[in-house]
This record gives structure tokens, sequence and C-alpha cells, in this order.
């Protein structure tokens, strides 16, 4: 018998149905208002807080020092994962990756943005075994600094890698295999040392990571971000420290200067802007969330389709764990004459899934350009509302990650003493009922946070949908007010959409990943 989770209860998607209708109705309505910065607050003139923060972000022992706890980590994944115990539940690699690392760095990048490259232990070892410096920068740094051929200079690459892991994800079903868990994550690092050994600083996390880019993506909804404490100490610059280093520093690993900076996706947070900035002009900030996706950050199309990918997968991910995806599989294989581990079905099932995601929002985008008639090219105009795209992936993937979380993570204390798992059974049903019972928050809390989520994604797809129409689309300012209402129906409609799709699946008994 296959355990699963409770779906979300009527009486909260109903509630959910009414927001979403409300918050439709009143962005059609209400005039959109101009274009302008958010407001922000530096985090290191904070009482109590602001000295921790600037020692966190400047002192490179201490970042070392968490470095080398991630790395632990890292390790203990690794050997757990290749000499312990086959059973996912009981072993300390499944368990850690899947159900805390991955659920809790999705929730961590709201709070901290990119904060968790700066400790990524695949980039930590790279960098200890090609560099072979610990903290100083190294001379000669032992890299070939091959430019990254043309091709490759995009995020295209990470967006492969992305398709890819799912598929191992869910279609090998990794996340239940400890081996495989340890396998992937030592391929992980392979790429980062080979890209490091032979690129120009770090073309892994900006060009490849799958995580990274995710991590890049959603940051552009965090609170926080890190730029210029004085705008004009940077406009007057002429050592730009943050982008070549010093003697001591690394330069920029992702080729930003921190003057120009706009959007979180490509800093990795790492802290040599802040070590190596002679006028201590870099701090983080407090910031109002989704204002770099609703106005400041700017479109290009890989990473607009990398944002499409997100949402799809992220959709597809919750499908898999339907009650009915295996008999759906089994029917799909018997058409297509499919058989063994049906893979082949697994493949075509994510392939439709993606399909009708992508389809959905060229549709929506192809609408609204005629409708609005702009100038701007079919390329420009779907990347420029790609970011619509951000905060239902974003919010639904929080949402659906709570339930491994809180109600799959219970039993954490019996794992991380015996992480081998050794003289271990798999869990019983008993045990599985246990664990539902002794969960971290109640069944009302979870839901009460799945139903705000959902309802916060939708509103920030609709301010950015009216700040994107407004400023991107560049609208005729001779329209009715009802001709510039109807502009916003097609996008508006798509959000729905997808947000009824994601309420429908919390709505659905989910299966429990181990």
């Amino acid at each position: 018998m296959t355990m699963t989770h409770p779906g979300l209860s009527l009486s909260w998607a109903l509630l959910v149905g009414v927001a979403i209708v409300m918050i439709a109705g009143w962005s059609l309505v209400k005039p959109t208002p101009k274009a302008r910065p958010g407001r922000h607050f530096n985090l290191s003139r904070f009482p109590l807080i602001g000295k921790l923060i600037v020692r966190l972000t400047t002192s490179r022992a201490l970042l070392l020092g968490l470095k080398l706890l991630m790395v632990a980590f890292f390790i203990t994944v690794i050997v757990t994962g290749l000499f312990g115990t086959p059973i996912a539940e009981r072993n300390f690699a499944t368990l850690i990756t899947w159900n805390f690392w991955w659920a809790g760095l999705v929730f961590s990048i709201f709070f901290f943005g990119t904060a968790w490259c700066a400790v990524c232990p695949w980039d930590a070892l790279a960098q200890w075994l090609v560099r072979r410096r610990w903290i100083k920068r190294a001379q000669p740094n032992n890299s070939l600094n091959l430019p990254l051929p043309r091709y490759l200079n995009s995020i295209w690459p990470a967006l492969a890698l992305f398709i890819g892991l799912t598929w191992l994800e869910l279609g090998v079903g990794i996340t239940t295999n400890p081996r495989a868990t340890a396998l992937v994550a030592l391929l992980m690092v392979l790429l980062a040392t080979i890209s490091l050994a032979l690129f120009k600083r770090k073309a892994f996390c900006r060009h490849f990571c799958p995580v990274g880019r995710t991590v890049g993506a959603y940051s552009q909804l965090a609170a926080v971000e890190l730029r210029p404490v004085e705008p004009d100490i940077c406009a007057s610059c002429e050592t730009l420290a943050c982008y070549h280093g010093n003697d001591d520093i690394d330069p920029c690993p992702t080729f930003l200067v921190m003057g120009m900076l706009t959007q979180n996706s490509y800093c990795t947070a790492c802290g040599n802007c802040t070590q190596s900035c002679p006028d201590n002009n870099v701090a983080w900030r407090l910031r109002t969330p989704s204002t770099e996706a609703a106005q400041g950050g700017r479109p290009h199309w890989d990473e607009a389709w990398f944002m499409i990918g997100l949402l799809a997968l992220t959709a597809f991910h919750g499908l898999t764990m339907m009650p009915f995806w295996e008999s759906w599989m089994s029917r799909l294989a018997r058409m297509t004459g499919d058989s063994g581990q049906l893979l082949g079905s697994f493949t075509l099932g994510m392939t439709l899934t993606m399909a009708v995601v992508a389809s959905g929002y060229l549709g929506a985008v192809a609408a609204t350009r005629h409708l609005t008639r702009t100038p701007l090219d079919f390329k420009k105009s779907f990347s420029a509302l790609a970011f619509v795209t951000l905060p239902l992936a974003f919010t639904y993937h929080l949402a659906h990650n709570l339930n491994h979380l809180l109600r799959e993570s219970s039993d954490w204390l019996i794992v991380i003493t015996n992480p081998l798992g050794i003289n271990t059974l798999p869990l019983s049903m008993a045990e599985k009922h246990l664990r539902h019972s002794h969960a971290w928050l109640s069944a009302d809390a979870l839901q009460f946070m799945q139903a705000g989520l959902l309802i916060t994604g939708f509103w920030l797809a609709m301010t950015i949908i009216r700040h994107r129409h407004q400023t991107l689309l560049a609208c005729d300012q001779s329209q009715t007010a009802n001709s510039t209402r109807r502009q916003l129906i097609p996008m508006a409609g798509f959000a729905v959409i997808i947000t009824g799709f994601h309420l429908w699946m919390l709505m659905q008994p989910m299966l429990m990943r181990m």
C-alpha cells in the first residue's frame, strides 16, 4: 500500500479561487501606477544584526568555515550514499539531499537570495582542486583560462542539465536511490572542476549549473539584494576592484560590475566585491520583493526559456506524484508499445507537459502582441513577459515542497544518529502514519501556508503583468482605458489557468517520496 499526503481541503481551495477572481478583477480595473524604484534598506545599518551581516560578508575566514561545513555535509552524503543502506528513508544521503537540502534551498532564496552559491560545496571543492588555495587569490590560478565558446555563452546548457536531472530524478528515480544520489552529486563536482580548469573564472556557475540558475531566476523575487551603498562612488570608481579583484581577492566569478548591477540572477554572493572594494561601498539590503522581476530585470531570450522551463518542470514534478500518474503511464505504454521501466512513456509525458505549458505561454504572448500592436519584435516581447512565470513557479514549488519538508522528515534525528542506516528496515505503514501525526506543523497550518503561497504567487504575477505591459510593451498612450485593460487579458488568463492547475494538483492526494 502506498502512503499519500492529504490534499488541500475544499474550503481552502474555494478561498484561493475567490482570491484569484478578486485579484484578477482588481488588476484589470485599477490603473497601473508609473514605474518607480522600489524601497530598500541597508542591512549593515540595522541595530543588532548589522555588524553580524558585515562580518559575514567581509570575513574570509568565516566564509571558509561555512564552506568547510557544507563540504563536510557533502562528503557525508557521498559516503552514506555509496556505502550505506539502499533504503531511501533510512539513508542520510537521500533524506538530507531531497527532503532537507532541495526543499530548504528553495525556501531560503526569498530570505537570502543567492547566498547558497557562496557556500556551494561543488564550487568549493572545484576551487580547491584547481586553484589550490583555501582563501587567497591563486597566482597563477592553474586554469587554461580559455574563453567560453560562443555556443556555450548562454544558460541553454543549464536548462539542458536541469531537464536531464529532472528526468533522472523522476524517471529513473534517483531520489529513492542513495547510490544514484551520491553519483549525481559527484558528477556535479566533476563538471564544476573541469569547467574551472578549462575556462575563465567560473563558467560553470554562470552558464552550466542548473541549481545556480534556478537560484538566480527565483532570487529576482527575493527580499534581499547585494548592491552599492552609494551609486555615485561606483560611478567615479577607477579601480573596478569588484570586477578585477586585487592582489588577495579573486575577481568577480561571473563578470559583474557592482555599479551596473540591476539583477540578482548571476550574482553568486561570493563576497569578493565586498572584500575587495576599497571604499567599502557594497552591502546587502532589504528591498521590495518582486520589484526586480516587475521592473528592473533585463529580459534575455535564453533566460526567458529557462523561466518557462522552471514553470513546466515544477508542474510536471507535481503531476508525477499524483496517484493516477502510473496508470496514465501504463495506458500510454500500451498505446506506444513501451515496456520495461516505461522510460519511453515517461519521456513522452514529460515532453508533452513542457510543450503544453510553453504553447500556452506562446499563445498568451502572441495574443498580447496582437492587442497592443507593440513595436517590439516577438523575441523581446516573449522575453519581457516571461518574468510573469517566476512567481507562479516559485510559489507552487514552495507549496509542493512543504509536504516533503514537514511531513516526510519528522524522524530526521534517527537518520542523523545512524547515517548509514545500519541494521534498519523500510518504514512500516504504522511508522509512516506516525510521521503524519508528528509532522512539524498541523494540517491546518500547512494548508494555510499552501493557500497563502498560491494567492501570493498570483498577486505577484498580476503585478508583473501590469508593470511589464506598461514599461516594456510600449502601449499607445492614446488608447482608451478599456482597450488597455483588454490588452492585459491574455497574460492574466494564462496566470489564472496555471494557478488553477496548481490549485487542482494541491487538492489531490500526493504520493510520499520516501
